[in-house]
């Protein structure tokens, strides 16, 4: 039997999350504030997006730890990347944005960037 997981990450604030997913290639579901599971039951979440091949995941907010927990059916992840290959990318790509944003907020520029 198919349930929800709530996966704890570091993840603090919503506009470094939501543009990390994007830059990623993930689209959010902004009129959504769902995830759908097995025989469609759902969820709440603060964000929601749809993966490939039909996997639905969300973000919710967790007062206790005030950071954002990843919600998924993990019996239903038929995404080509584990979960924690997904995370992992994700959290890279939202420390990446967090300093971005940062540097500017202080009055910085960036004049060149390098991926290695």
């Amino acid at each position: 039997m198919s349930h929800f997981s709530t996966i704890k990450t570091q993840l603090k604030e919503a506009k470094p999350l939501i543009t990390a997913l994007n830059e990623l290639g993930y689209i959010i579901n902004h009129d959504e504030k769902f995830v759908k599971g097995f025989r469609g039951k759902s969820t709440a979440v603060d964000i929601s997006m749809n993966l490939p091949n039909d996997t639905k995941v969300g973000f919710k907010w967790d007062n206790n730890s005030n950071t954002y927990e990843l919600v998924t059916d993990l019996d239903l992840w038929k995404f080509e990347i584990p979960v924690e290959r997904f995370i992992n990318k994700v959290t890279q790509m939202y420390a990446y944005q967090t300093i971005i944003s940062k540097t500017k907020e202080d009055g910085y520029q960036i004049l060149e960037q390098k991926n290695k």
